[in-house]
């Protein structure tokens, strides 16, 4: 029997549920029973409805079976740029194909929040995830374009904008929007509704390859968010409609119209008054055409940066989760903006001081005019330059001495100062000039400069040619050259090595060395004072013989190990290896010449102090010392703390100070002297390659090491008076002039070890009844020595032997030069020059 009426007695809650189910479920088929019996009609109609409700769960199923989950919207990370740091920890640079900047739900003024609201979204924070009116209107909308080609809009709220920005895709079908709801309703119950617009805020495509609010922010009004006026953030909020349309030129007066009616629905929906709307209404829109330049001009530099980190992280994001363009990386770095920028200056100078008045060099590039748009082939490459008011363009038209040049913008101007060889369809540099614009000439010559802290090996500063622009091939880096003579402070230090002093005499007359049997044996003659010099005399004033007669006694695999170990490179233990004949790079041998500066401990070149993460988490960082005890709970009363010292020690501490003592001299009175009026305690070498093909000059203080060089990319003669005194060295003093704050006056300090002690420069011998002066050319100077190496004392009788000496080395000297050996042939000397350095 059915039971139609409760029990007697009391009934549990759980018990009358139950009974109330029963009753109605039983009511329900009874009632469905019936009309289906009585009725054909209501037959066909709850088999058609039992078909359709099959169709839509299937379809249901089907849609969502490989749907992504709304759970990974928790963990989801806006792909963000790498943002770079100086030294300062300012902002220089940003290694982004796309422009983004996160801003948490906080960050976003109301204002631009309700301007979004009032064009994408009035309904946001009432509905599910769907607005089934606007879904309406877009199925009906769909309905009426189809065939037609055009794509239907509307429908969509903010939360499924999300999901088919972030898990869906563009993808225009009827498929993909249901997906799209779907997963919006998943969203809804995953995310708060701040959070879902904290995401559509930080990733909508809103043009001008900007993503989120604040780029775009940046991108069309050069303005960060809380900066921008109510009728700014009413043109951002035009942008999801059609990103690309309105800030392109020509779309003005649609951007106006679209702009007016988003400030028409945030009045309708009690955002702003009708005042606060008609003084928006009445801005015009405002849009930069060219944003402030945020990068410090330092590509070189950037570049290595850059190469450096996609080498650790990868360069997106498909090869983790910090990748260059994608991981939001924090990068601090050793640049120095104004040491940077007075490196690049320097070293143009120093090029266009070479070039001096040399003919036209030639074009940049070259474009095919017949290929038609040059002003796109001119966007489309990366050719630029900044220096001056120069611009880069193409001459579009050459007859007889008239031209005209164009530029990337589409404008063109006469152009002047023609040389005989430009053509249509070359790519120069032009400056202004009078109504229209002159040719510049981009040297031929090339070079670089580094600047390097010598005792933590931080790179300051790095150029690697005139301008990256014209050329990404970074010379400091890269071009593998020879260094001629700043080779030879590391064979004098094989030398004191070895058992000599800087007082020990060697002889500047000629070198043999045997060749063979079937070569046998080659002599050169020694430039400069001939006979006996002491060792210091020899590196002051680059002599060749001194140095290979140094090298030889050392032992030249003793010498090629000493500059290996500096970390220069793996050259053959030959004489003129001695003389520079290897290659090496311009950043290599400015770390050896700061480790001469740091006591002998080598500190390899970086570029890169650490890398964060985006939550701020250090990644790597190049000082990777630890400090014992540095993360105490509290103070157990023993001394501070300490990193222990940078570096490895690559030469004795002793040796390297002797060295960069000698070095002093090169400065004050050998080939750099250029550089002595600075008034700084500096120490350097000058190197000339054989052509002469390459000229050097490396130096700086015990705290800070500079180097150039200048050559051409395909080595060639400089010409006869080309020398590293004359070209690299200004460039330095150039670059010092325009820094010197930056560098320390402070003497340089002694290693333990060390003994400073009174000689006569002249003869390398010890003196007790006079004292060094300020004068460079003084008779008595102080001189580094190791305990026990100390040159006995100077009498009178050691000053007349060393002027007969003198006099008989100079009646030597004229003789063998009217002597017609065959083993001082100038073909012999010049083969041996030909591998090393003659500065």
């Amino acid at each position: 029997m059915t039971e139609t009426t409760p029990p007697d007695g009391q009934l549990s809650t759980w018990a009358y549920l139950r009974y109330r189910v029963n009753r109605d479920i039983g009511a329900g088929l009874a009632w469905f029973g019936a009309r289906w019996k009585q009725s054909r009609l209501f037959r066909l109609a709850a088999i058609a409805f039992g078909a359709f409700l099959a169709l839509w769960i299937a379809v249901f199923v089907w849609l969502a079976s490989d749907l992504p989950e709304a759970e990974q919207l928790l963990t989801y990370e806006t792909p963000l740029p790498t943002v770079v740091r100086g030294i300062d920890g300012e902002i220089v640079h940003s290694y982004a194909r796309e422009r983004r900047v996160q801003l948490q739900y906080a960050d976003f003024p109301q204002k631009l929040i309700e301007a979004y609201l009032a064009a994408e979204d009035k309904t946001f924070f009432s509905h599910g995830g769907v607005d089934f009116l606007g879904t309406a209107n877009a199925v009906f909308d769909y309905a009426r374009k189809a065939g037609s080609g055009e794509r239907a809009v509307g429908g969509s709220t903010i939360t499924q904008q999300v999901a088919k920005n972030l898990l869906l895709g563009d993808e225009y079908s009827v498929t993909r929007k249901l997906k799209e709801m779907i997963l919006a309703g998943r969203i809804e119950q995953v995310l708060t509704k701040q959070e879902i617009l904290e995401l559509y805020l930080n990733e909508i495509p809103l043009g001008r390859r900007s993503f989120g609010v604040q780029a775009a922010a940046r991108a069309y009004f050069d303005k960060d968010v809380d900066q921008l006026q109510l009728h700014e953030m009413a043109f951002l909020a035009i942008l999801p409609k059609a990103p690309e349309r309105y800030g392109r030129k020509g779309q003005e007066a649609a951007a106006l119209e679209r702009r007016n009616f988003v400030l028409d629905q945030m009045e309708k929906n009690g955002f702003i008054t009708g005042s606060e709307r008609r003084a928006a209404a009445a801005q015009p829109l405002g849009l930069v055409t060219q944003r402030r330049e945020r990068s410090v001009d330092a590509g070189y530099f950037l570049e290595e940066v850059r190469r450096e980190l996609i080498t650790r992280f990868g360069e997106t994001a498909e090869k983790g989760p910090n990748s260059v363009y994608a991981g939001g990386l924090w990068v601090r770095t050793s640049l120095d903006p104004q040491m940077q920028t007075a490196a690049r200056d320097a070293l143009r100078e120093g090029l266009l001081r070479y070039h001096g008045g040399r003919a036209w060099a030639g074009p940049i590039a070259t474009l095919d005019l017949s290929e038609g748009n040059w002003a796109g082939q001119l966007q489309s490459s990366p050719l630029g330059i900044s220096y001056k008011d120069w611009r880069v363009g193409v001459v579009t038209q050459r007859s007889g001495q008239s031209a005209r040049i164009g530029f990337a913008d589409g404008s063109e101007a006469p152009l002047i100062g023609l040389p005989n060889n430009l053509k249509a369809g070359d790519v120069i540099a032009a400056s202004p000039s009078g109504n229209g614009f002159a040719v510049r000439t981009i040297p031929e010559a090339q070079g670089a400069l580094v600047v390097e802290q010598a005792q933590t090996g931080r790179v300051l500063a790095m150029q690697g040619g005139f301008d990256n622009r014209l050329s990404d091939f970074n010379r400091a880096t890269q071009a593998n050259r020879q260094p001629g003579s700043t080779i030879k402070p590391f064979v004098y230090a094989a030398g004191l090595d070895n058992g000599m002093t800087p007082s020990t005499q060697v002889d500047n007359s000629r070198f043999c060395y045997y060749q063979g049997a079937n070569l046998g044996e080659k002599c050169i003659r020694g430039s400069g004072s001939g006979g006996q010099h002491p060792m210091r005399y020899g590196l002051e004033q680059s002599q060749n013989i001194m140095t290979v007669q140094i090298g030889m006694t050392a032992g030249m695999p003793n010498v090629v190990k000493e500059i290996e170990k500096l970390g220069i490179g793996k050259f053959p233990p030959y004489p003129s290896t001695a003389l520079g004949a290897g290659e090496t790079t311009l950043v290599k041998m400015v770390a050896a010449y700061s480790a001469l500066a740091n006591h002998g401990r080598l500190n390899p070149p970086t570029l890169i102090d650490y890398v964060q993460d985006r939550r701020g988490k250090v990644l790597w960082r190049a000082d990777a010392r630890e400090c014992r005890g540095c993360n105490m709970a509290k103070w157990d009363g023993k001394p501070m703390p300490r990193f222990g010292v940078m570096g490895t020690q690559a030469m004795d501490a002793r040796t390297a100070f002797q060295v960069m003592h000698m070095l002093r001299g090169a400065v004050s009175r050998g080939t750099a002297t250029v550089l002595n009026s600075l008034g700084l305690p500096l120490f350097g070498k000058t190197g000339t390659t054989t052509g002469p093909k390459d000229v050097w000059f490396i130096g700086g203080t015990q705290q800070m090491i500079a180097g150039a060089y200048v050559g051409f990319d395909q080595p060639r003669n400089m010409g006869g008076y080309a020398y590293g005194g004359t070209i690299s060295a200004p460039i330095i003093k150039s670059l010092i002039e325009k820094t010197k704050p930056k560098w320390s006056d402070l003497p340089p300090v002694a290693p333990t070890g060390v003994r400073m002690v009174r000689i006569d420069r002249r003869s390398g011998k010890r003196v007790f009844d006079g004292w060094p002066t300020d004068d460079p050319k003084s008779a008595i100077i102080w001189e580094a020595f190791k305990p026990d190496t100390e040159p006995e004392r100077y009498t009178r009788q050691d000053a007349i032997l060393a002027k007969r000496n003198e006099i008989l080395a100079l009646i030597r000297a004229g003789r063998q030069s009217a002597a017609a050996a065959v083993t001082d042939a100038p073909a012999d000397e010049g083969n041996f020059v030909e591998e090393g350095g003659i500065d």
